[in-house]
């Protein structure tokens, strides 16, 4: 419990009004815990914890090659129909746009400051969005080849599961 003088000044810069010190507020700490589904989408996120990109095609407006989305859609944009599982290539992938970051935030574990980095990778016809997790002063630049690096062994089953490096 925190001594009613405390609480009160805690109270008064959360909700913005002035709380008459004679009373007592308390805070209860709370912890849940959030079970989360990926649905339709947890082949991709499965997908990075065996190092392997999955995006997803619409056969019916996407054609024969390419047009791959990345990340995947379980309904094509377009018609609203199932679109089909794919296995992405990135060889080849290069940074199509880039920024840096020095606050990346909540969840996020590599270092900073941080390149985060839009992909062109053939085939896929969105732009794939990621970070660089290895890179040297002069990088990213825009045209880098660079490959996937996926966390395999300690998984968070999140789009963090994959980082890029530049190609040696």
């Amino acid at each position: 419990m925190i001594p009613s003088d405390g609480a009160t000044k805690l109270a008064k810069k959360w909700f913005k009004k002035e709380i008459p010190g004679e009373l007592l507020v308390r805070f209860n700490p709370r912890e849940i815990v959030h079970a989360h589904t990926y649905g339709g989408l947890s082949k991709f996120f499965k997908g990075l914890t065996e190092g392997v990109l999955y995006g997803t095609k619409c056969w019916d407006c996407g054609g024969p090659e390419g047009n791959i989305w990345l990340p995947p859609r379980v309904h094509c944009p377009d018609c609203w129909r199932k679109m089909t599982w794919m296995t992405v290539d990135p060889a080849n992938a290069k940074i199509y746009s880039h920024s840096t970051t020095n606050l990346p935030g909540a969840g996020f574990k590599g270092t900073v400051p941080c390149p985060l980095i839009s992909l062109e990778i053939p085939k896929v016809r969105t732009r794939f969005m990621s970070y660089l997790s290895k890179f040297a002063e002069d990088e990213p630049y825009i045209g880098m080849p660079v490959k996937p690096v996926f966390r395999k062994k300690i998984s968070t089953y999140t789009i963090l599961d994959v980082s890029w490096v530049p190609i040696d």
